[in-house]
């Protein structure tokens, strides 16, 4: 009897081999057949250059022209714009009215009633180094400007995935819009935001917006999906309505994976906002930006950290109260410990954990009370519209808020004490102002002075650079663009994605490579994916041994976490400060700081691979005498393919997002033309948009490759 099965997989193999076989061909021999004819193809054809800067061009002219008197401009561009600026003004104002000791306790109560005593006593050193650094005016001025970007993104994506969730025709509508909103590199949304609302904060919330959105969409989405049909169907059997059963079951059994989606929309709303100093949004970004064209590391550093800080604060925040219950009422929880159980054996820490549980529970007893007395005046008031007729009725509603009265309470005494007795003062006080530029400057100085080059050894920046530019970089972009000729590079891409994903991700692969042709901008995109090639290969290369080693020791993995942890949450305009002091200023310094960007998920998505392997295949193979490298490699790896496979994708399209933000320090290609684009609109706005579409272009390619190569590993790893 034939065995289908294994002819299928014979037949699999040797179609993969011919795929491998024609690639080989295409990419050596078909280069010296080319060049042996008269056919001149080493540059693509600029009469199929579809000139797409010039109508983008004479849009932003006419723009520039009927923007204050076009009905598209004064009846709805300029409304919307003037909502926003009015928002981002009075939040800002409030934000600096309010004295610094108000908002630093705010948000301790905030943190304590998201994630408990770390949380909050994190929260309020974060805002406390803002103020140390002299920066607490332009972090004021960031969060007011991410307060108002969130919060129109939630106001549009959480009713989105609403009706994603309740539409399967609406969800399909909207996904390939969600993709290329997540594909797309986050700066360049502020081209085409900067044609109809021009510079400064309103492109910039605009732009947050839009970058912001899909997390909320997706997850609002995914979580009323998920919400159990037997809760559904229990609802509808006591005959409520789609709407009571959307506003009284749904949401509030999705409300955690919702959060979860504000907690991401907050994160990305973090990333671009600092982006926005490139259109004059002001704030932490533009002290970062600042201090990137002034190369004063110090400065940077201390404004990247302030942002770092401020991240992970709202992170915290939102994500404790994701993982909340609804009924939560802020009860100091008994036997809890601020500092490790195994410090218990000095007498000091047994007496401060003690202090401190009485101060906590003190806390709550007078929260108590205070909800005790709300209610003995809230009754009688309620009673008067018939709601209720005891003091006993009223009393469970305060007790459940009682933190958030008490709170309130607290904060209003002490805006009462700041008006009329002791004044705090709206500004954070200079003489608290550390400078901690000075000794970093000083350090990255000494660095500059002795590690571009170690005494009279080839080691150093210096020669790292110089082996990277003339033996990887320059030798890999003239292969793009003077060996492999246009017709066989796309040929090429073609191949690969047809033996990676199919027929449609090859045709797709195809389009989208002619595509960058007929933009014009063929030699701008092959130094771009020259720079992702160089930059993936050093960060693979750094990546996957790291999270083997993280997967095989905990202690190794807890070294890792923190280091990865500040890796993610620093914004990446922050890595361009020390390289370029490092490394000097061209392709090499956006490729470095590429690689620092892209590391952690290649490196976590490995180790998680890895750890995931079942470990009975692992007793297996160790009951048949396999020794840890023969496990490592033979079973360990195969097995995390996957997973390895998902790290690569997720790191060329975080490489792809930096080498382009390098083209702020002469990394050319495609994303020094989208930076010109930005910074001369006048001149460059056409060619700028091009660049856009371009980079879009090529992310998805890269994406739809890399994702089906993932897919595929999965499928073979099931197959063992």
């Amino acid at each position: 009897m034939v065995n289908w099965q294994s002819v299928s997989g014979y037949v699999q193999t040797r179609k993969q081999s011919f795929f491998y076989v024609a690639i080989v061909v295409v990419v050596l021999v078909l280069p010296m057949l080319v060049r042996a004819l008269p056919l001149d193809v080493s540059d693509f054809p600029e009469v199929w250059d579809v000139h797409l800067r010039q109508p983008m061009d004479a849009l932003q002219k006419w723009a520039m022209r009927n923007q204050l008197d076009h009905p598209m401009f004064t009846l709805f561009f300029d409304p919307i714009s003037d909502a926003i600026d009015f928002g981002i003004r009075q939040f800002e104002a409030f934000l600096l009215w309010l004295p610094w000791p108000v908002v630093i306790i705010a948000t301790f109560l905030l943190g304590q009633r998201a994630g408990g005593l770390r949380v909050a006593l994190f929260s309020a050193a974060a805002l406390l180094f803002l103020g140390v650094t002299g920066l607490w005016n332009e972090g004021m001025q960031t969060l007011a400007l991410m307060g108002v970007s969130v919060i129109i993104a939630l106001l549009i994506g959480i009713p989105l995935g609403i009706m994603a969730a309740r539409s399967d025709k609406f969800e399909a509508g909207l996904r390939p819009v969600l993709d290329a909103m997540q594909t797309m590199p986050a700066f360049v949304y502020l081209i085409p935001v900067v044609l109809f609302f021009g510079i400064a904060r309103v492109p910039s919330a605009v732009a947050t917006v839009i970058y912001a959105l899909p997390p909320s969409i997706r997850l609002t989405n995914l979580g009323i999906r998920h919400v159990s049909p037997t809760a559904i169907e229990a609802a509808r059997s006591f005959g409520s309505t789609p709407r009571q059963i959307l506003f009284k079951v749904q949401l509030p059994l999705a409300m955690s994976t919702i959060i979860t989606g504000v907690n991401q929309t907050i994160m990305m709303a973090f990333g671009i906002v600092v982006i926005a100093a490139l259109i004059g949004a002001g704030g932490l970004g533009r002290e970062v930006l600042v201090a990137l064209q002034q190369q004063k590391v110090g400065r940077g550093l201390i404004a990247g950290l302030t942002i770092v800080f401020m991240a992970i604060l709202l992170d915290r925040v939102s994500h404790g109260f994701s993982e909340q219950d609804t009924t939560h009422t802020g009860k100091h929880a008994k036997g809890f410990h601020l500092l490790p159980n195994s410090w218990d054996r000095y007498a000091l820490v047994r007496g401060f954990e003690y202090g401190l549980d009485a101060v906590m529970t003190g806390c709550y007893r007078f929260s108590q009370a205070i909800a005790r007395s709300l209610a003995a005046v809230g009754s009688p008031i309620a009673a008067l519209f018939g709601k209720t007729d005891s003091n006993q009725d009223t009393l469970p509603f305060f007790q459940r808020h009682a933190f958030l009265f008490s709170s309130l309470i607290l904060l209003v005494v002490l805006l009462g004490i700041n008006s009329f007795a002791v004044s705090f003062g709206e500004d954070f006080p200079e003489a608290w102002v550390v400078e901690f530029g000075q000794p970093v400057d000083t350090a990255v100085a000494w660095m500059r002075d002795n590690l571009y080059q170690i005494g009279d050894l080839p080691i150093g920046t210096g020669p790292l650079s110089d082996f990277l530019l003339i033996y990887f970089l320059n030798p890999i972009r003239s292969f793009l663009q003077k060996w492999l000729v246009w017709p066989l590079l796309i040929l090429t891409v073609t191949l690969i994605a047809l033996t990676i994903g199919g027929w449609r991700t090859a045709l797709f692969s195809a389009i989208g490579a002619l595509c960058l042709g007929l933009l014009g901008l063929w030699a701008e995109s092959m130094n771009t994916f020259s720079q992702v090639i160089v930059a993936t290969i050093i960060t693979v290369i750094i990546a996957i041994p790291l999270g083997i080693m993280a997967a095989r020791s905990d202690a190794f993995e807890a070294f890792l976490n923190p280091i990865l942890d500040t890796l993610q949450t620093i914004p990446f305009f922050v890595y361009l400060i020390p390289v370029i002091i490092l490394f000097g200023v061209g392709r090499i310094p956006g490729i470095m700081a590429s690689v620092l960007y892209a590391l952690p998920p290649g490196i976590r998505l490995t180790n998680l691979g890895i750890r995931q392997v079942p470990p009975e295949t692992i007793e297996a193979a160790q009951s048949f005498g396999s020794t840890p490298r023969q496990i490592l490699f033979k079973v360990q790896i195969p097995l995390a393919m996957p997973a390895i496979a998902l790290g690569v994708n997720q790191v060329i399209m975080m490489v792809l997002a930096m080498v382009v933000v390098a083209g702020l320090v002469g990394g050319q290609g495609l994303g020094l033309l989208a930076v010109k684009g930005l910074a001369n609109p006048l001149k460059d706005f056409g060619r700028g948009i091009e660049a856009g579409i371009a980079i879009v272009i090529m992310a998805m390619v890269m994406d739809r490759i890399t994702q089906a190569w993932a897919k595929k590993r999965e499928v073979v790893s099931r197959g063992h």
